[in-house]
């Protein structure tokens, strides 16, 4: 039996942390806030849920996935001598509800949905689109969960590698579907936003996401998304984890891990915290900034005095009239005139066991560590299109009942450069699965990496699939 220290409590460290204690191994997981899930919070306001992060949950072949390795390591008798216990699907409770659609789009006037419906102008370009990438999901799901130079992921990078060819980014690919509107170019480029850069800065791969998305579901697990860390919490407990929260990691070094409460041996660190941050608590000093950051978010979480007008959408995008300029922006570290903006409407006694409809939305910003308000010329822009896009009548400030604001100040203070959700700015070939930082640096064979800045894009199943993989490796280590 080794002992495992995880830094941070994240989706990332979280899941690390149950897979080790699983094989039997003595984890101990401090987590600097008083909460775990890192971005993914719950909030409450007017006795209202409030979910934060990620709001759908995509590609459930990972979760799956997951759950299987969980319970191989039971069934190896590893974690409990006592006994083998429930299986791991039980023991996490976590029930997903897939939604009738990927979200509705809004471009230059344009409205769809995902799939787009018969009888739309883009229709007949969509289902010629989904044919061809619709069913890669399982080879996705694969690349998602498995080392990219391991044998089993061989079949699936060829496949992905005789579609593409040499297109080697996004808006490589993109741009050479002469037949694909322009509209639909630009809803599918959009997604990129979720590995946080523009789709000049990710793999081919990424166009084919929407059409996986909308060939095999989107999902919310029932109560809101946050139970996906509630679920990842009760099975690192099952497997015998200590959970410390409210205790922040001063330090990291071979063989012991340092808190603001006593120093703490390990036979290896686990950790889950922004690239950055971590080089700080190695090198004992303040952390480097990158120079160029991936995006942040201006995040509003609103209880609103009654439900949105019938027909609005429950997850509505909004793209700006030009994407370009947007991407340049958010690279350049400037505001942009007109942002992505995500409006995820709960009706009252929905996912949410709540009384109230509440409303997120959720405003792609630079990584400029600002603070913002609901009166900040940015925010009040945005606030105005949105209302006017959605064909919402008056401000949509009338709505608020009360608000809660997470934005780049805030998720700077909890550890991400400058407030950015997936950290530096990589070049193409090195995010998706050909992922920049490594998961195990060559000159500390006892430090693994996990989480958001590590194995960016695709959201919360990159984040488990990492995980997966970097704890897979270390296992193997560990014997």
């Amino acid at each position: 039996m080794s002992r495992v220290v995880v830094v941070g409590g994240g989706v990332g460290g979280l899941t690390s942390a149950a897979l080790l204690g699983h094989a039997g191994h003595r984890v101990t997981l401090f987590e600097a806030a008083d909460h775990l899930g890192g971005k993914s919070r719950r909030l409450e306001s007017e006795g209202q849920r409030l979910d934060t992060g990620p709001s759908l949950f995509t590609f459930p072949g990972v979760w799956e996935e997951l759950l299987r390795r969980l319970d191989r390591l039971r069934d190896a008798g590893a974690a409990r001598p006592g006994g083998r216990g429930p299986r791991a699907a039980e023991t996490a409770g976590l029930e997903l509800e897939r939604l009738p659609e990927v979200g509705t789009y809004y471009y230059r006037g344009e409205r769809c949905e995902l799939p787009v419906p018969p009888g739309h102008p883009w229709h007949a370009a969509w289902t010629r689109f989904e044919a061809e990438h619709g069913v890669l999901g399982p080879d996705i799901t694969r690349l998602l969960t498995t080392d990219v130079l391991d044998r089993a992921a061989y079949p699936a990078l060829g496949r992905l590698g005789k579609l593409y060819g040499r297109r080697l980014t996004t808006r490589d690919y993109l741009d050479s579907l002469s037949w694909m509107p322009e509209g639909l170019r630009e809803v599918i480029a959009i997604h990129t936003l979720n590995a946080g850069v523009g789709p000049a800065r990710t793999p081919a791969l990424y166009a084919s996401m929407p059409a996986v998305m909308a060939r095999d579901g989107v999902w919310i697990p029932r109560g809101g998304v946050h139970e996906l860390v509630e679920a990842l919490r009760r099975l690192a407990v099952d497997a015998g984890v200590e959970l410390r929260t409210g205790e922040p990691v001063t330090a990291v070094a071979r063989r012991s891990v340092r808190t603001d409460r006593g120093e703490h041996p390990a036979d290896a660190v686990v950790s889950g915290l922004d690239a950055h941050r971590l080089d700080g608590l190695l090198a004992g000093r303040a952390p480097r900034v990158p120079r160029r950051l991936s995006c942040s978010a201006v995040a509003i979480y609103a209880v609103l005095h009654d439900e949105l007008p019938a027909g609005t959408p429950r997850h509505g995008v909004l793209l700006p009239d030009r994407p370009a300029d947007l991407y340049a922006d958010l690279e350049a570290g400037n505001e942009p005139a007109q942002t992505m903006a995500f409006a995820n409407h709960y009706p009252a006694h929905g996912v949410h066991p709540n009384s109230a409809a509440t409303l997120a939305l959720l405003l792609t910003a630079p990584a400029n560590g600002r603070s913002y308000s609901l009166e900040d010329p940015f925010v009040a822009r945005e606030l105005e299109r949105t209302a006017r896009v959605l064909g919402l009548p008056g401000p949509l400030t009338d709505r608020f009942r009360s608000t809660e604001i997470l934005d780049p100040a805030h998720f700077a203070a909890h550890g991400s450069a400058g407030g950015a959700l997936y950290g530096a700015v990589r070049p193409s070939w090195r995010s998706g699965p050909f992922h920049s930082p490594a998961h195990r640096s060559p000159l500390r064979p006892w430090l693994w990496r996990v989480g958001a800045s590590v194995h960016p894009g695709g959201g919360l199943p990159a984040v488990l699939g990492g995980a997966m993989i970097s704890t897979e490796k270390l296992l193997r280590r560990l014997g």
